[in-house]
């Protein structure tokens, strides 16, 4: 998960709104709301992947590798190092625009998930380790998506009202109706414009390959 129950504590969630327990399963959750509406993950996973040849010297993973161990071609081993693989991915870097994997005295060859590669995965920013962090937006939005979910201490109607009420558009009374901005059509991610602000960045690129 993208945060800790020490960052929710620290954020002043008190045991009295949430036990650990149930902090651990909110951050799961929203940990795994961010994978979806971003398209890949933020921390390193150990993954194996079947990827299509193309025919062409580059492949893109459907996340930026963080370090290549095997990687097999129509059922091969393929004896990789840097003189003939080049690997973009994590940490990421400002030049960053997707994942790639090139090889550089051939092609892959065309076919079905006839490439597989096995590794650490993940989109990591550089802080000075071999395995990075997890980006501090991306960590942010984890917290505050958790946080939504913790119904307040003493939470009444009207409470809830407050804390949603930047959902409403528009509200009628029968003497008078207004209109408010569309919010919602900036908060196509999460539903929440200042958890989809911080994610905005971090969607996978359309149209890379898939797995």
């Amino acid at each position: 998960m993208y945060a800790t129950i020490a960052d929710m504590r620290s954020e002043g969630v008190t045991v009295a709104q949430a036990t650990d327990d149930r902090l651990a399963a909110l951050l799961v959750e929203a940990t795994l709301v961010i994978d979806r509406v971003c398209g890949w993950y933020f921390e390193p996973r150990e993954q194996s992947y079947l990827l299509n040849g193309r025919g062409n010297p580059s492949i893109e993973p459907p996340v930026p590798p963080i370090r290549i161990d095997i990687v097999t071609i129509n059922g091969a081993p393929f004896d990789f190092d840097e003189s003939n693989f080049l690997v973009v991915g994590s940490p990421i870097t400002a030049a960053f625009d997707a994942p790639r994997l090139t090889l550089l005295d051939r092609t892959f060859p065309k076919g079905t998930a006839n490439v597989e590669v096995e590794g650490l995965w993940g989109y990591i920013e550089e802080d000075g380790t071999v395995q990075g962090r997890t980006p501090l937006s991306i960590r942010r939005a984890c917290m505050l998506l958790a946080m939504r979910w913790i119904p307040p201490v003493g939470d009444t109607d009207s409470s809830r009202d407050a804390r949603l009420r930047w959902r409403i558009i528009e509200e009628r009374t029968r003497d008078q109706s207004y209109k408010l901005d569309k919010l919602a059509s900036q908060a196509n991610l999460t539903g929440d414009p200042e958890v989809d602000a911080l994610l905005f960045d971090y969607r996978r690129p359309p149209g890379m390959g898939a797995a």
